[in-house]
């Protein structure tokens, strides 16, 4: 299982920008933290989750 926001979900296996898509987030508009350590945009799909992870996904919104 992998910790993604708090929650636990079966996506070992899965490359961020897969679960990123499956869960709706826009990848342009997010920063991912894997293990605590920032996760650079280019790595995205080639970075694939494991047992274990902790990621967190903090979504950038604007206003005024």
């Amino acid at each position: 299982m992998v910790t993604i926001n708090g929650e636990k979900k079966a996506i070992e296996g899965k490359s961020i920008s897969v679960v990123l898509e499956e869960m709706n987030f826009d990848s342009a508009r997010v920063v991912v933290e894997r293990n605590e350590e920032i996760v650079s945009k280019d790595t995205y799909g080639e970075t694939l989750l494991q047992a274990g992870d902790v990621v967190e996904v903090i979504s950038f919104v604007g206003g005024g």
